[in-house]
């Protein structure tokens, strides 16, 4: 893929939408990954790319919760290292498979991570107290599952991060929110380093899509209760289509 400057400007807006988002309704990764392929970035490094940027973007969110002491701290350490060691083997399994094919696996697993995100996007727990039986066994498993998840691929892994913390271990939503965050970008950061160790990262363009997805993390945190979740979403929504109309048109009839 040949950088131009033009390249980068829809990079770094992408990746400024991507945090905008993300930080009032999650989804980050279905306009990252996407877009990247869309410029002509190899799978493999579009992967590497996009999880060094979001990452550091999400650092923002994860200050802001951790400042209001919205994060399990007990659970964190087990959680992140899990997450990491799943993260790992889930982008080592990645780099095993063929570029032209990981496209089309790409392609493929976005519209099924869209729709399980839709259909557990209103599904809600009443919070409880902390389960005993089992407890550091599901801590160790969510992180290594979904770990492996957002290593492999990624996009709807803090929503599945969240969707286990509720689920599985009783915690309140913005708890579970602040803590999934924790567990994400350490999943991030581990496959980040096993896509670098592919040399699958262009960091020229991971840097200033790293400062967009910060700037756009800011921004959203400070609309988020002006325009609210839901109308992002579908505004989310419309975009993936036209992404998915050109990645399908650019892997599996051009190709």
């Amino acid at each position: 893929m040949e950088l131009t400057f033009g390249i980068l400007l829809f990079c770094i807006a992408a990746f400024f939408v991507a945090g905008f988002i993300d930080s009032i309704a999650g989804g980050a990764g279905f306009v990252t990954a996407p877009s990247l392929l869309l410029v002509g970035m190899p799978p493999h490094m579009a992967l590497g790319t996009g999880k060094l940027a979001t990452s550091i973007g999400s650092l923002v969110a994860l200050w802001t919760f951790w400042r209001g002491g919205l994060i399990l701290m007990k659970i964190v350490p087990i959680g992140i290292l899990s997450s990491m060691i799943g993260a790992s083997l889930g982008a080592y399994c990645a780099l095993q498979i063929a570029s032209a094919t990981m496209g089309k696996v790409i392609v493929v697993m976005l519209p099924l991570g869209i729709l399980f995100t839709i259909l557990t996007g209103g599904f809600k727990l009443d919070e409880g107290e902390l389960p005993k039986k089992f407890f550091w066994t599901k801590v160790t498993l969510i992180g290594l599952l979904i770990g492996f998840y957002e290593g492999f691929f990624g996009p709807g892994a803090g929503t599945f991060f969240l969707i286990a913390l509720h689920v599985f271990l009783r915690m309140g939503m913005v708890q579970a929110s602040g803590t999934a965050k924790a567990f994400n970008i350490a999943a991030n950061f581990a496959a980040f380093c096993t896509f670098a160790t592919g040399d699958c990262v262009s960091y020229q363009v991971a840097i200033p899509c790293a400062i967009a997805s910060m700037i756009g993390n800011r921004v959203g945190a400070y609309y988020a209760i002006k325009i609210g979740g839901k109308f992002v979403r579908n505004i989310l929504y419309v975009v993936l289509a036209v992404l998915m109309v050109s990645l399908v048109y650019r892997f599996f009839i051009a190709s």
